[in-house]
């Protein structure tokens, strides 16, 4: 059996790539291969930080000494997790193990296009020790096409597990007219401009109730709610924090569309819950996010901060019943046929067995 060693970040963290990961514990994957996890990164102070990174490191070298697994199976993202993650990749480049880099970031202009040439340089020299390059999709695959030649790079989407039991209860109850928001509460998700989209809708749709369930940092979520107390929408937003578990089960639920405003995204999990739950999706045109939220079908894509159109398409499907409910089986349909875990899974272990060890 292949032995793989997955770096990772703890299963608590919030976030896409803990999202991401955590599908794959106790799945069929952890059958087919005898997989260890290192966890090199976890929420809380600068020193709880510091003292998982440490520990990962530690962990990580033991493995390669003692565990010698046959391929090492890197989760990373830009900004600080490319630092974090360097390490490791050294690491496995100097005992000859070849590396896989799964590749979550965003922002990729203020991460190698609008860096130093020297900055550039060394993601260059970092990233080309790496064997294969995961993207999310085929735009992130031309944006990392400026590192590594095409041929490290894979394409393997992100999933989203069916519940189409919510889709059923959705379909038999009226509309809440709620819009759920999932993920970091901050500037590149399109916070700031959710409080004008609120005040919008709520001209059409007087009792509408924005959920934004997420976290930022202590800065941006002080700024938002302040703008949310300025446009007059206080009584239909609401903040519950970073949810998971059965809380989430229960908001994905309740929720007749999903919001997600961004300015910058890779291939955004919330969205691929959302549609797993039966919900039609208003987004944006960016990162892999057209492909799965196609215009006019499950939902809408517009323009990163489009007010009007963000405001115009969320009160079109909380008003007309039929434009949801079909938008809604749509975004099911298009997970069952192409993002389920199970055709994730298979993607995945068709590059683990094509990889051989040096």
């Amino acid at each position: 059996m292949k032995r793989i060693c997955m770096v990772v970040p703890n299963r608590m963290v919030k976030g896409g790539i803990a999202a991401v990961v955590n599908g794959y514990r106790g799945s069929q994957l952890e059958k087919d291969y005898e997989i260890t996890y290192v966890e090199s990164y976890k929420d809380g102070n600068k020193f709880d930080k510091l003292l998982k990174g440490i520990c990962g490191y530690f962990h990580f070298a033991c493995v390669l000494l003692f565990h010698k697994p046959d391929l090492v199976h890197i989760h990373s993202s830009f900004g600080p997790s490319f630092y974090r993650k360097m390490p490791f990749i050294y690491m496995a480049f100097l005992r000859n193990v070849p590396i896989i880099n799964h590749i979550h970031g965003a922002d990729f202009d203020e991460f190698f296009v609008s860096a130093s040439e020297k900055k550039k340089k060394k993601i260059k020299k970092v990233y080309n020790k790496c064997d294969v390059l995961i993207a999310l999709s085929d735009e992130w695959k031309e944006q990392l096409r400026q590192i590594v030649p095409k041929e490290k790079i894979v394409i393997i989407e992100n999933y989203s597990v069916l519940h189409e039991d919510a889709l059923e209860e959705r379909m038999k109850r009226a509309c809440n007219n709620t819009v759920l928001f999932l993920g970091e509460l901050g500037k590149r998700k399109g916070c700031y401009d959710i409080p004008d989209v609120i005040k919008q809708v709520k001209k059409n749709v007087p009792n509408v109730k924005f959920v934004l369930a997420g976290a930022g940092s202590e800065m941006d979520e002080k700024a938002i709610k302040q703008l949310i107390k300025e446009k007059d929408v206080t009584e239909n937003s609401t903040f519950p924090g970073w949810i998971r578990g059965d809380i989430k089960d229960k908001r994905l639920r309740e929720a007749d569309v999903f919001f997600l405003p961004s300015y910058n995204e890779g291939m955004p999990m919330s969205v691929l819950d959302a549609m797993g739950y039966g919900l039609p999706v208003v987004s944006t045109n960016v990162g892999g996010i057209p492909k799965i939220v196609h215009d006019g079908e499950n939902g809408y894509c517009c323009e990163p901060g489009d007010i009007i159109q963000f405001s115009n398409k969320i009160s079109q499907l909380l008003t007309n019943n039929n434009d949801r409910n079909v938008a809604a089986k749509e975004s099911m349909h298009i997970i069952e046929s192409g993002y389920s875990f199970e055709i994730h899974r298979k993607r995945l272990e068709e590059l683990y067995n094509r990889i051989e060890h040096k």
